[in-house]
């Protein structure tokens, strides 16, 4: 099952820097890791903005109401949720590593 899971910006200093394929700093549940915006580079991103991830990619803006129900909907999928957060946790995406 392929699910996206919420997180939020807190920074975007990597984001279209040459050599940091367009990466960015997302909480998601508490856990902060680097994850890659390319995908959204025609968007205007800030802190504090909500992007739907899924396995170290953001794949779309969302607003704060869109995250809460889409957590609300995957802590009831119980394990999907944690699998998902699993996969989110070990996606290392780093800058300067492979992209």
């Amino acid at each position: 099952m392929c699910l996206g899971i919420p997180g939020r910006l807190v920074e975007l200093s990597g984001a279209g820097e040459p050599g940091h394929g367009h990466l960015a700093k997302a909480d998601v549940s508490g856990v902060t890791r680097t994850i890659n915006v390319g995908l959204l580079e025609d968007l205007e991103l800030r802190p504090g903005d909500w992007v739907l991830i899924h396995v170290g990619f953001a794949m779309s803006k969302i607003d704060e109401a869109e995250a809460e129900r889409a957590m609300g909907s995957l802590q009831l999928m119980g394990r999907a949720f944690g699998d998902e957060l699993e996969a989110f946790v070990g996606s290392g995406i780093e800058p300067g590593g492979a992209h």
